[in-house]
């Protein structure tokens, strides 16, 4: 049975507690959607060039992490993150012991299993582009990085978006599994108070309608921007 006094605000509920999970959630999503984004510029970077050893690290790097299980990446970056960064900064002189939050752990993975999607997307976007367009621009006299903001840019985030708004939405519900790290998230707080209030069913529900406010709220945003990206293309 749904239990509606559980979820009040206070020492009476879980409302708070709930309250600051979501927000946790929704850090998490944007800093992890920022730094694969950042990895996926590189990673579209290292496939377009005519590099061949770039080329093959990129395609490497997406292949395998969406060839395996996302939580087997969290897994692989829960145990491995700090002998990763305690070997790099031995490399500097520094022996001493360094551990990774929870919070550092989350985001790194899931923005590794982010780029990944928003790579293609962004590939896509730029391959879209026409390329008379830029013949164009040179032939104006514009140099490399006004025809990037004035030509290709603009029109690269018009081409990503609805896609980079499917990736959001991934990357969002995939934070859910990061709640083996031990991060209080929805999926973690809703755990700890249905082992508590012995009450699975009540707070499944709200972490379900928690989610569900999330991506329809997103949707609209992510619509928004395209409408606005759109303006002057039929």
């Amino acid at each position: 049975m749904f239990k509606f006094d559980k979820l009040v605000f206070g020492d009476l509920g879980w409302g708070d507690e709930l309250l600051f999970a979501t927000l946790m959630t929704i850090t998490v999503s944007i800093l992890s959607m920022g730094l694969g984004l950042c990895l996926a510029i590189i990673t579209v970077w290292a496939k377009l060039i005519t590099n061949r050893i770039t080329r093959l690290i990129a395609n490497f790097y997406t292949t395998v992490v969406r060839g395996v299980p996302e939580l087997l990446v969290i897994y692989l970056i829960f145990f491995g993150g700090n002998s990763v960064v305690m070997g790099v900064a031995k490399l500097f002189g520094y022996n001493g012991y360094i551990e990774l939050n929870a919070l550092t752990i989350g985001t790194i993975a899931i923005a590794f299993i982010s780029a990944t999607y928003s790579s293609e997307v962004i590939r896509a976007a730029y391959l879209a582009v026409n390329k008379g367009q830029v013949e164009a621009a040179k032939a104006l006299g514009l140099n490399k990085i006004q025809i990037f903001l004035r030509v290709m840019g603009p029109q690269i985030i018009r081409y990503a978006l609805p896609g980079i708004g499917n990736v959001w939405q991934i990357t969002l519900k995939d934070t859910s599994l990061i709640s083996v790290t031990g991060l209080v998230e929805i999926m973690r707080q809703t755990r700890i108070a249905s082992n508590v209030e012995h009450s699975p069913l009540t707070f499944l529900i709200t972490a379900a309608f928690l989610y569900l406010f999330l991506t329809t709220f997103s949707g609209k945003f992510f619509k928004v921007l395209e409408l606005n990206y759109s303006k002057g293309y039929s």
